[in-house]
């Protein structure tokens, strides 16, 4: 990989703006797209762990993301610091500083912008309503979609990445097709799963879809403007391995302190959870020492600030080590591992298995989840059924819903001009018929999603 390349600073239109004036190199001005996008802002009532929760202690997709921006943009300054990865990619420190650190801030910003309401579960809800959708009985097709193998797969194995990619390159629409405009390196580096087919196991970077059908071309012009693709097979960029982590580090830790401040246990119970897990004793006391010796008022909150911050100490050196460890095979692609597994500690394995057993499996959560599954379910019945079943009363109605940006996109994409709303999306085709579907519903918030299907229903007027 040439690091020339993969910090292209190339957008897929050359910017309208006039810079001259402006002291912010394209990175830094990605950012201000980025904050100021209403996607980004929609995630401060997406679910992170605890869905529908009125506890404003509790992370929101928003919060974890700014807290993940701030690990990644910490990992980003650790890195262009490091000696060996300078001489490595042989460019300017001071461009480096201003270039890598701020991507990873743009990227964990926005990591999870694509995620429908009520978090990952979100995803399997999407993704199982539509298998069940295009399913055969005796040898017919429930409904008859005019959709291709690869069409349906955008819908059967939904994920939040690709729809995350194609709210950055397209939904985030003024006056044409390219969305926020973002930098190449940018839009790479928020490739987590650079793969529009079927999902493999070759690698793991490949396991899911990470670029819908609408958005393959862009794809290819991102990861050739920035050297990704070798011998026909498309690799992740350094970065998002950096991005990962540090996505990692936030929900690993940070969701345990979310059961702590809900109190589903106490310190000492995640004390002896870990001295049983973690073999070094001397790396177990050395991440508790710390909250061990808290004592006096608000003792409580203090000891679970002092474990975060011992355990985020730790997970960011490893990852800084591994990154500097497996440039090399980073860079070639071979590199199959996440930069947290790769610990003899497995410190953020124990973790993921703490925050499994004692949160996940709560029935609160699995409660609210099932609740999550009958809106998004019960939303994309009707819409489905006004859209692709209804008379034109019902489809004129339902498009009225829909949000307007959404559309265009949409009809844009597919070169529709005209006035007449209706008379657009009879044009489309049905992939993209059901791609406004999904876009919308999938933007919006959990509070929103909730009630958008309650007056439809018509359990709530108001």
């Amino acid at each position: 990989m040439d690091w020339n390349k993969l910090l292209s600073s190339k957008r897929l239109r050359p910017s309208s703006k006039d810079y001259s004036g402006d002291a912010r190199n394209p990175f830094e001005s990605d950012f201000g797209r980025l904050i100021f996008s209403p996607a980004t802002r929609r995630m401060h009532d997406k679910t992170q762990v605890f869905p529908l929760t009125s506890d404003d202690n509790i992370h929101s997709r928003l919060t974890h993301s700014l807290e993940v921006l701030a690990i990644g943009y910490s990992l980003g300054i650790r890195i262009v610091e490091n000696e060996e990865f300078l001489r490595r990619t042989n460019q300017d420190k001071d461009y480096l500083i201003r270039s890598i650190p701020t991507t990873l801030k743009n990227v964990c910003l926005v990591h999870d912008i694509g995620n429908p309401p009520f978090g990952h579960f979100g995803e399997t809800v999407i993704s199982q309503y539509f298998s069940n959708l295009f399913r055969e009985e005796e040898g017919k097709k429930v409904y008859d979609f005019e959709l291709n193998e690869d069409q349906m797969r955008d819908f059967t194995s939904f994920d939040g990445n690709a729809q995350g990619f194609r709210v950055l390159t397209k939904l985030q629409i003024l006056q044409d097709t390219y969305g926020l405009n973002l930098t190449c390196n940018t839009l790479a580096s928020f490739l987590k799963y650079p793969n529009f087919g079927k999902p493999t196991n070759e690698k793991f970077y490949t396991e899911k879809i990470g670029v819908f059908q609408s958005e393959k071309e862009v794809f290819k012009k991102v990861v050739s403007e920035c050297g990704l693709e070798i011998s026909g097979k498309y690799l992740r960029h350094p970065l998002a391995f950096l991005m990962e982590a540090a996505d990692s580090i936030c929900y690993y830790v940070m969701d345990i302190e979310d059961g702590y401040n809900k109190r589903l246990y106490d310190y000492n119970f995640i004390r002896k959870y870990f001295e049983e897990k973690i073999k070094d004793q001397s790396l177990f006391k050395k991440l508790f020492r710390n909250a061990d010796k808290v004592k006096g008022i608000n003792k409580r909150n203090t000891k679970i600030i002092k474990l975060r911050i011992s355990l985020i100490d730790y997970l960011v050196n490893l990852t800084v080590e591994n990154f500097i460890k497996h440039i090399e095979s980073i860079e070639k692609g071979t590199y199959k591992s996440e930069l947290l597994d790769d610990d003899s500690n497995n410190v953020a394995g124990t973790l993921d298995l703490f925050c499994f057993e004692n949160i996940f499996k709560r029935r609160e959560i699995e409660f609210l989840e099932l609740t999550g599954h009958a809106v998004l379910t019960g939303l994309l019945e009707y819409y489905i059924q006004f859209l692709f079943r209804g008379s034109k009363h019902y489809k004129r109605r339902a498009l009225n819903l829909i949000s307007k940006s959404i559309k265009l996109s949409a009809f844009l994409e597919n070169g529709i001009e005209g006035d007449d709303e209706l008379e657009n999306f009879e044009e489309l085709s049905d992939y993209y018929k059901l791609r406004i579907i999904v876009d919308f519903i999938t933007g919006m918030t959990d509070q929103f999603a909730l009630k958008h299907y309650q007056k439809l229903s018509g359990q709530k007027i108001i």
